[in-house]
């Protein structure tokens, strides 16, 4: 399985327009991430991608998993993200229908 590896150092808006793309491109989208900077980069990646794709008519959302894997010969922990890519439908969720709809 392929990983889109974040860093501490990686711009939340590049890796955004990466998982968009693959996204849109059916491609799975998997991120690994080794450290709390990387992981927060991931994060706001995620947030910036979901702005980009739901006007497509496209959601994702993120489940996050440890890993352990060796950098270096050194035994490290990582975080993988898997991106889960939701089709938006044009009905309001029962959760968002008001009071005087009902």
């Amino acid at each position: 399985m392929d990983f889109l590896k974040v860093s501490s150092k990686s711009s939340p808006a590049s890796v955004a327009g990466a998982i968009a793309g693959m996204v849109k491109d059916g491609v799975d989208v998997n991120i690994q991430c080794v450290g709390a900077g990387a992981v927060n980069q991931a994060i706001k990646a995620i947030a910036i991608a979901r702005g980009f794709l739901i006007p497509t008519g496209i959601d994702i959302s993120c489940a996050p998993t440890f890993s352990d894997i060796t950098i270096g010969g050194a035994s490290r922990t990582a975080i993988r993200i898997a991106i889960y890519v939701h089709a938006l439908g044009s009905q309001t969720p029962s959760s968002m229908v008001s009071i005087e709809q009902a």
